[in-house]
């Protein structure tokens, strides 16, 4: 899986000022505030990702070994789903939004008036590197926005692709892509911009912080962290077990929301393992190194780091590995001690630890000993069970019964809660991500009453007492 040939993108360090700057100058002058401007920009978008299908594909196989219709489904596709959506729902998005205004203020008008922020800037990781850089980008241009859009440099052909493509679909004097890795990302994070969203890690978040708060900009993280699957007595175990592997192994295991852990009643432990590997068989086959479904760890470190946490407990299915192709079976472990590493921090690849516990009391316990999830999931049969889940545990989204569909619904918003993230988007939550929500009020002149302006006098006060409680 190696690549000699890939290509090494950066931007020079001295054009990302200027670059920041034209949009700004774009910004200044209006244009992006135009309604007909931003259609014309998300179909641009939405053409973007559909006129190139296979280009992105072909660059995403070529960076990760990312199968193509996984690929299509979870990473191009939604480019321009999103952005057909934020199109035709714009005109409702930024009418102005009338609001009841109090008897003690009439007469006069208030609402609420949608505005762009300015100039933004979009970080995005390398697990979904089309997706988590153009979505992001529709709620922006529908908004009204300017923006810098940095892909990762882990994904080199995507990144230069995309590079290519960006200017001669978008406007240029309003979006800008700034290839390359630290000492780039480090150079923008020197600009001023008027908000911020990264999706990654959280110690890349907390730098990303620092430079924002220099300039007090304000930011969108979109971050991970373990997020939990607990399977109760009553779950129908063969279709969690098919679905749980769907949602793990997808993107070989690279996917921010995927069921990191299994928390399985221990009553069902033994039928669950067995199911899990069934479906894995399913999926892949009985080699699923020779399975063209099936995607690569992105790099040597990522391989490396992954496999070491195989020896974090028994392994029930899987475990192969093959350093050369940075290929990691499909893997369940079972036995995992809760104070490993497998289970200390996030894994982002395909390890499932299952750990059997004794009923649901003790599953909530162990996720909110622990810190909030960016997504959760539950398989149960019990109104009782789906009813506490969502009442007494904390993450950005619940899923019950399947795993990942939290994140496809465009009505719903995407984002974390503490550790894994601050700030959400994805279709309208897109949008207010990007938009100052301006106060406006409107009072009539033909009346204009002296009750409120001095001198106040004894009877001024204690009306206005009697008044204002």
């Amino acid at each position: 899986m190696s690549d000699p040939s890939a290509p090494n993108p950066a931007t020079a360090l001295e054009e990302i000022p200027r670059r920041v700057e034209t949009l700004r100058r774009s910004f200044a002058s209006g244009v992006t505030r135009s309604l007909d401007w931003r259609r014309a920009q998300l179909a641009r978008l939405a053409a973007l990702a559909r006129e190139n299908r296979d280009a992105l594909l072909g660059a995403l196989h070529r960076d990760f070994g990312k199968p193509p219709i996984e690929a299509l489904l979870t990473d191009v596709s939604i480019v321009a789903a999103e952005a057909d959506h934020a199109r035709k729902q714009l005109a409702r998005w930024t009418k102005p939004e009338r609001v009841a205004t109090p008897l003690s203020q009439r007469p006069g008008r208030s609402r609420v008036v949608r505005e762009p922020l300015g100039t933004v800037l979009i970080i995005a990781p390398w697990n979904y590197p089309v997706q988590l850089l153009l979505s992001p980008l529709v709620g922006a241009l529908a908004a009204g926005n300017c923006a810098v859009l940095k892909p990762s440099e882990l994904t080199p052909h995507t990144s230069a692709l995309l590079a290519e493509l960006v200017p001669r679909y978008l406007d240029p004097a309003c979006v800008a892509l700034v290839e390359g890795g630290v000492p780039e990302t480090t150079a923008l994070l020197a600009e001023r911009f008027d908000h911020i969203l990264y999706t990654g890690g959280g110690a890349v978040a907390r730098r990303v912080m620092e430079a924002a708060a220099r300039h007090l900009t304000p930011v969108t993280l979109e971050l991970g962290g373990k997020s939990p699957c607990l399977v109760d007595a009553t779950a129908n175990v063969e279709v969690a077990a098919r679905r749980i592997a769907w949602g793990k192994f997808l993107n070989a295991g690279q996917t921010c929301i995927a069921p990191d852990y299994v928390l399985v009643d221990a009553r069902r432990e033994e039928e669950l393992i067995a199911k899990l590997a069934e479906a894995v068989r399913e999926f892949y086959g009985a080699d699923p190194k020779q399975s063209s479904d099936y995607a690569r760890i992105v790099n040597r470190r990522h391989y490396e780091r992954l496999a070491r946490l195989l020896k974090d407990g028994e392994v029930a299915v899987g475990g192969q590995v093959e350093p050369e192709a940075r290929y990691i079976a499909p893997t369940v472990l079972r036995r995992v001690r809760p104070d490993s590493d497998v289970m200390g921090e996030e894994i982002f690849g395909p390890i499932l630890p299952v750990i059997a516990v004794r009923d649901l009391d003790e599953a909530l316990a162990f996720v909110n000993g622990r810190e909030k999830p960016l997504a959760l999931y539950l398989f149960s049969e019990d109104a009782e069970a789906k009813r506490r889940v969502e009442a007494e545990t904390s993450s950005g989204g619940v899923c019950f019964n399947h795993v990942i569909w939290q994140v496809a619904n465009p009505n719903l918003p995407f984002g974390g809660v503490g550790p894994s993230g601050t700030g959400a988007y994805h279709g309208r939550h897109s949008f207010e991500t990007f938009s100052h929500r301006k106060a406006v009020v409107e009072k009539p002149t033909r009346f204009d009453s002296k009750f409120a302006y001095p001198p106040y006098g004894r009877w001024k006060a204690a009306l206005m007492r009697r008044l204002l409680g």
